[in-house]
């Protein structure tokens, strides 16, 4: 079941694979915010960085756990 959700086509592309490419635009997102608030950027108020660090955790855990469990 999880294979299928997994592999579940969007555009003739795997979930996983946005999945994947949406975890790391957060991560990226996330270290951005405290970078820039470290240089006197403060366009991001600097509370979005612990809201974005879980998020990314979130889906990090789900997209290896889809990666991991559809193998088992």
């Amino acid at each position: 079941m999880l294979a299928e959700i997994s592999y579940f086509m969007i555009f003739g592309r795997p979930l996983i694979m946005y999945l994947g490419i949406v975890t790391l635009l957060i991560v990226l997102i996330t270290a951005s915010i405290a970078i820039l608030n470290m240089k006197g950027i403060d366009t991001i108020p600097f509370v979005w960085h612990p809201r974005l660090a879980v998020l990314s955790i979130c889906l990090a855990l789900f997209h290896g756990m889809l990666g991991v469990l559809t193998y088992f």
